[in-house]
Order: C-alpha cells, then structure tokens, then sequence
C-alpha cells in the first residue's frame, strides 16, 4: 500500500511546492519504519499541530484552500498525515480510498496515454492493497492478488466504455474544471504586436493536424487562415468590432477543385477555428463566418475538437467595400511612422494607380536586405520605422506590419491575417501536423475588380520561408525549435511515430465531445437526450446483469485432472436421469447404488467406477485406463 501511494504521490510531485512532496516522503518513510520496528504513534497533539500546519501552508501556496491546485494538494497533505495515524484495518482502507481520488484528480492534469497506463497501473496497485488488507485469512504475497485485481479491472471496462460512449458530454476538457479551462493552452492571441507571434513561434506543441481526403496540397499553397485584424492604433493590430460581425462575400468558380480535410484542433482558448486559405465551408455545430472570411465558435476552443472543412485555392473575397470598411482599413494613426510614410507617399509622385503602388512595395521589400529571424533586436520607439531603416531585422509580425502602414500610407486599404504558414506530413499516419512553430502572419490588400489580394512580404524577403519552412529561412536556424526541424534521424522518425500513436488516442478518447458523441447517436437513431438517458440506463442493466450472472453461475473451477473431469461428465449424464451422487459418496458406492437402480446399466457403470479409480489411486496410472475411461463415458446413453 505505501509502496503504491508512493507512485500515486510522485505523479503530483511536479505540479505541487517542494514542501508538500518532502513532507509526504517523510510521512511515508514513518510509517514505515514504525509499522516494521517502533509500533508507537506519534502524539495526537504532533498530528494536530502538523495538520494545522499544512493546511496553513496550502493558503499561504496558493492563497486559497479550494479549486483544483489547492485542493489537490490539500488531499495529498491528508493522505499524507493519515500515515501517521495507521493502526488498524479501517485506516488502511481510508488510506487506499484517498489514493483513488488521488489517481482521479491526476487527470485534471494530464490525460495524456503514457499518464493514463502510469495511473492504470496505480489503479491496479490500489486494488491489490485493498484485497490483500480485506483478507481475513493469513496473509499472502502481493503478487498472489494480481489476476484477481486484473480481473476486476476488466470487468470494469465494459460498464465504463459504456458510460464513456453514451452519458451526456460536456462542453469542456475532458477531465478539467471550468475555473481551468485556460490553462497552459497556448495559440495565436487575439491581437498582434511586436515579438507575439516570434514568441510562439519558438514552441514546437502541436497547433492542429489535418487529414486530407486524397492528396494533400504543396508547400506553397499551405496557408491556414486565422484571425483577421483591421483596427490599428499605432502598435497593435486587433479585430475591429463592428467590422467583426459583418460577413464578406467570397465566391469561387464551379469548376474549382476543392480541398477535402478534417481538423483536429488543440484548444487555445480562442473562439476561432483554422482553415486551409480560403475556406468556404467548416463542418462544426456552432460554426460560423465572421469578419474577413474568419470562422468561429460561438465558444472558446477549451477541448480538443474534430470538425471537417472544404477550400478553395483559387477564390474572391469581398465584392465590394463599403465605405466603413475601406475608411477603417486606410486608418493610421495620427503622426506615427514619419519615416516610412514620407516614403511610401513619395510613390504617389509616380502614379496613383492601386496596382502600381503595390508593385513599389513588393519591389521594395525584394530588394532590400531585410533578415529574417526569431530573435530581432529590440524596438520601442517606432516598431515600423526602426524594422525598416535601422535595424531590417524581424520576424512575420514586422514585415506584414510594416507593409500594411505603408499602403495604407498611399490610400490602398490593407489589413492583416494571421493564421500557420506550413505543416509537416507524418508518414507514420498519413496526416499533416501544424505546430506553433508554423505560427505567422501576411496581409491583403483591397484591388477594385479583384477584391482582397493575398500578399506575404515575409515570403518576398526571405522567398525559402515559403517552400522550406522556417528552419531553412531564418538566419538564426538554432533557435527553431526540435520538432520544427526537418532533419531525418531516427529520433525524429521515432517522435513521428509516437505521434501518430497520440492522434489515435486523441481522436477516439480525449476529442471525443458533444460533437462527436451527436454524431454517432445519430447513426444509432438516438436523435434526443432522452432517449441516449434510456439507452445507457437499459444497456447498464442488461450488461449488469450479464455480470453477474457469469459472477454467480459460472460454477465450480474446472478440475486439472483429466480423470475427475470424465467422472464428473458421467455424474452429471446420470444426474440429468434422477441418479445424482450424494455428497461425499465414494465413487465406487455411487456405482453400485446405480448398478441397482438401473441393472440395465450395470456392467458398465461398475466398470467406469473401477478405472476411474484405478487411474487416480493406483501409484503408476496407465494411459490405457484414462483412455478406456474417456471412450466409456461418450458411449454412455442412459
């Protein structure tokens, strides 16, 4: 038991204050050597004080004693004290009862597969020190529990697929409190300013995986829409409200071929979803289109979702701009940018022609030597004007920054999407992984008759971010992180794999929410929550009493000998006819009893009776007595 509460323990040990795990060692440790040399309790008066003492400690940790962090490190300080007071059989079983709820808030942690065998194998251990500490006959090893503890774990199973598949789902992680909802999630915020999208860049989690219907599209057409910002006021770039809830027409000729895919997104914490550039269609209840073709739940994304989307590549957004939209996309903020303003406004001398000008800002950022890194130098004065005429160090955010102040500069309304620019095939599971290292940010640029135009001016710097990825871009490739380098090791190949073993228990374990849930009650003709409440009740009745009959009438062990199972397959031939044998009657008695009940069968019962025991008596059985045996009771026809 102390040994399993020890592993219980350990999985809490990085998430809880040093004292906490020291102490509960320490109450361990004890415990254990008073259960085998002191047998004294330590006084009652020392309990009292230590529990005052931790629950003190807890407030002060975490300046409250319920929610999940408080209140999971106040059950591990309770556990732990109880050690110090175990002196009878109903302390252990407390004890062990306090180590399941243990195991069970370890999962508002982590649900992920090796943390749920690790837990597994806790459960199994709890349940090997509760037979063992209920026993009433002289202790046996612990080993001596474990098929009978791995045989009530399997039948737990199917009650609780069954309730795993069919009790309602919430709208929430699987495990987590709502209070935790937006805990270490991590995606693209809903604003951008200097350095946001360069520091998520530098995290190689998974953002999203794709899997296509067919084919998957090449690099350069893997652009994931995101958010898309409109309202500027001179650092930050952010959604415009209004603009936000007006929806853009986006068209696509019949004849386009369409991308295929469903989505597996990580939750960010964010109500938006995430599309190949430009989706036209995502298959999500609570889905819809918003502002610059951006499309969202109408909740933030806490769980890991499944939803399917279909693109096109070759589209028109927006068929025309209202006044509001174009005013508000021309917006710059009042004297800020001088530098790159002046130049910009200087093109107008030239022409005032929308395509013109932005032939001058793409030729501009082709030829200037602009680096493009993840570790860019500091700027606070002027974020656009230092990027462009100091330093010319940056990373996405600054170059589609930088491009969109100066069209707007000359009239021509732009605005910024962010979104993933990427994505790596695993072979190992045939599907697309989008890390946040793929994180990045382009513009569109409004051209009458066209519509919104995408224009990357990352890429027009630095043209291998586009084919290559960001490794092979970026002038500092060391601080990319490992899993966005494309390198062929036989440690990547073996972290592909793994992954592809992780998107197999995501998809059918943790992604499984309302959504899904809906979708396959649909097929099973469970339309309501009523009736999906009647299916689970009579499937939990009939699978229980499945149990227990196969609990309570399985019968007797099969017997080893080979012997004592023909002569109980004859007992019961003659049992079926009135003739059962009386507890404890020899079987030679038992032969005569029914030699005189049925003379008819005489000769052939006592002679069964007399191999049987001659085969089991005799100090060297022969093979021919058990075969003669066998043959007799086949041919028996009573």
């Amino acid at each position: 038991m102390l040994g399993t509460l020890a592993l219980v323990g350990a999985a809490h040990a990085p998430y809880l204050p040093l004292w906490i795990s020291l102490g509960a060692l320490a109450c361990g440790l004890w415990s254990w050597v008073n259960l085998n040399r002191w047998r004294r309790l330590p006084p009652r008066t020392l309990r009292f004080a230590l529990t005052l003492l931790a629950i003190g400690g807890v407030y002060l940790s975490y300046g409250e004693l319920l929610g999940q962090e408080a209140g999971t490190a106040l059950l591990l300080c309770m556990s732990a004290l109880k050690l110090l007071e175990l002196r009878s059989r109903r302390d252990a079983i407390l004890l062990i009862g306090l180590g399941f709820f243990l195991v069970g808030t370890q999962f508002l942690r982590s649900q992920e597969l090796p943390m749920a065998f690790y837990l597994g194998f806790c459960t199994l251990g709890l349940i090997i020190s509760l037979m063992g500490t209920t026993r009433e006959s002289a202790p046996r090893h612990p080993l001596a529990h474990v098929p009978q503890a791995g045989a009530i774990l399997l039948q737990a199973l199917p009650l609780a697929a069954l309730l795993f598949f069919l009790f309602p789902r919430l709208d929430g992680p699987l495990w987590a409190m709502p209070e935790d909802d937006q805990a270490a999630m991590t995606g693209l915020s809903d604003s951008m300013e200097p350095g946001s999208i360069g520091e998520l860049a530098q995290s190689d989690a998974v953002a999203f995986r794709v899997e296509f219907d067919g084919d998957h599209p090449q690099a350069p057409q893997r652009y994931w829409r995101g958010p898309v910002f409109e309202a500027y006021d001179g650092r930050r770039w952010q959604k415009h409200d209004q603009l936000h809830d007006m929806t853009e027409a986006a068209t696509t000729a019949d004849d386009v071929d369409k991308w295929r895919y469903t989505i597996t997104l990580e939750p960010h914490g964010q109500p938006w979803l995430f599309g190949l550039d430009l989706p036209v269609d995502l298959d999500l209840n609570g889905a819809r289109t918003r502002g610059g073709q951006t499309w969202e739940r109408d909740r933030e994304v806490n769980r890991r979702i499944r939803y399917q989307g279909e693109s096109a590549l070759d589209y028109a957004l927006g068929g025309s701009l209202d006044d509001q939209r174009r005013e508000v996309n021309q917006h710059l903020e009042g004297d800020r940018h001088p530098e790159t303003v002046a130049l910009a406004q200087g093109w107008l001398e030239e022409t005032e022609d929308p395509q013109a000008l932005l032939g001058h800002a793409i030729s501009f950022f082709r030829e200037q030597s602009f680096g493009y890194t993840l570790s860019p130098p500091l700027m606070q004065a002027d974020m656009v004007d230092e990027f462009l005429f100091e330093h010319q160090q940056g990373f996405c955010e600054h170059f589609a920054a930088a491009f969109a102040v100066m069209m707007r500069a000359v009239g021509v309304p732009t605005r910024v999407v962010t979104g993933y620019l990427g994505g790596e095939m695993n072979p190992a599971g045939d599907y697309m992984i989008v890390r946040q290292s793929d994180a990045h940010a382009w513009n569109e640029v409004w051209l009458e008759g066209e519509g919104w135009v995408r224009v990357d001016p990352t890429v027009l710097a630095a043209p291998t971010r586009l084919d290559e990825g960001l490794e092979a871009s970026v002038s500092d490739p060391d601080s990319v992180p490992a899993m966005a380098r494309f390198d062929a090791s036989w440690l990547r190949g073996l972290q592909l794999r793994w992954d592809a073993v992780n998107m197999t228990w995501h998809r059918w374990m943790l992604g499984y929410g309302p959504e899904m849930q809906r979708q396959w009650l649909e097929r099973l003709g469970l339309t309501s929550w009523q009736q999906a409440v009647m299916a689970l009740g009579g499937a939990l009745v009939a699978l229980s009493l499945l149990l227990a009959w196969i609990t309570l009438y399985r019968g007797a062990p099969r017997p080893s000998d080979p012997a004592v199972r023909a002569w109980q397959k004859l007992t019961r031939k003659l049992g079926r006819k009135g003739l059962p044998p009386q507890p404890a009657e020899p079987p030679n008695r038992y032969a005569q009893r029914v030699a005189r009940a049925r003379p008819d069968l005489a000769p052939g019962i006592l002679q069964l009776a007399r191999l049987y025991q001659q085969y089991r008596y005799e100090p060297a059985p022969r093979e021919a007595d058990l075969r003669a045996l066998r043959e007799g009771v086949r041919k028996l026809r009573p």
